[in-house]
């Protein structure tokens, strides 16, 4: 308003003239898929992320770039492994056997990608994702139980509406009742036990003491999250070998689809101790996608979107 401009005219002049977006070479791709081979690197990282409306794209970056200009490899639409491939395969060879090391999350999907292109690569699964696996199972439980008390709660309820008589509900020691407990102790599970608060310690003590189950489940998940404390290789496979073990012997439901699913990923779980890489890059980078996102007030045009973003990260 200072110079008497107006914003959307701006905005069409900068988009028609001054961008360069108009003579952009992969404009007619865009929608479709992204590449920058020039800005490949030893240690790479693929993640998946919604533009707009759901839409899924699938961005292979470098982790030298540290979210800065360089940072994107190849941006694909879709997360299925055929039209990933279609995209990285126009990758010379030569530059893909640079590739030492790619870190990605647990889907099938970007493992069958990858792994038959990037052949001298090793493939990393991300450390925060397998922990979040076990303290999901621990939420399960916990939900479970809370069902379970509200429906204990509303059969005592009608009950006591049969036999004329007033309902008092089950008041545990610090003021909670059971499914109230159950409730607020959903961050304490997922907190260590050095980091509670004093009210935190004591309702973990109530909720341990009520529901062995979760305690049994919540140890589990300490013993599981000190394994990657371990700085050798040969440690740690010997350390997840027995956690599976000890959890086959508490035969508890919930971690069996935990423990399955960390023995067929194991191979890529401890490629995370030769040079403990996360895939933290990645969802930095989806962050600063979605922040710029956020101030352009959504997306209008994927291929204009598509064009700011490679201004920014490529």
């Amino acid at each position: 308003s200072y110079y008497s401009v107006k914003a959307q005219r701006l905005n069409r002049h900068y988009k028609k003239y001054s961008s360069g977006y108009q003579s952009w070479d992969q404009v007619h791709h865009a929608e479709d898929y992204l590449l920058f081979d020039d800005n490949i690197g030893p240690y790479l990282s693929i993640d998946e992320l919604s533009l707009t409306q759901g839409e899924l794209y699938t961005f292979l970056t470098n982790k030298a770039g540290r979210g800065k200009s360089g940072t994107l490899v190849a941006c694909c639409k879709g997360t299925s492994s055929k039209e990933i491939i279609a995209v990285l395969e126009r990758i010379p060879e030569h530059k893909r056997l640079k590739v030492k090391e790619i870190t990605l999350d647990m889907a099938r999907n970007m493992e069958a990608a990858v792994k038959g292109l990037f052949t001298n690569a090793k493939l990393v699964t991300d450390r925060f994702h397998v922990i979040k696996l076990a303290l999901d199972a621990v939420q399960h439980i916990r939900v479970k139980k809370r069902w379970e008390e509200m429906d204990i709660e509303n059969k005592a309820i009608a009950d006591a509406k049969k036999a004329g008589k007033k309902y008092e509900q089950e008041v545990l020691s610090n003021g909670d009742t059971p499914k109230q407990l159950l409730a607020r102790c959903r961050y304490i599970l997922a907190k260590k036990e050095e980091q509670w608060t004093l009210n935190q310690k004591q309702r973990a003590e109530i909720l341990f003491g009520k529901y062995p189950e979760i305690k049994k489940a919540y140890r589990l998940v300490l013993s599981f999250r000190a394994i990657y404390e371990n700085t050798d290789l040969l440690k740690a496979k010997q350390k997840f070998i027995e956690w599976l073990d000890k959890v086959r012997q508490e035969k508890i439901e919930e971690f069996n689809t935990v423990a399955n699913t960390i023995q067929y990923n194991l191979e890529n779980i401890l490629n995370f101790f030769i040079n403990r890489n996360t895939n933290a890059n990645a969802e930095s980078f989806n962050s600063k996608i979605k922040l710029f996102r956020a101030n352009q007030r959504g997306v209008v045009d994927n291929k204009f979107f598509l064009f700011r973003l490679h201004k920014l990260f490529a």
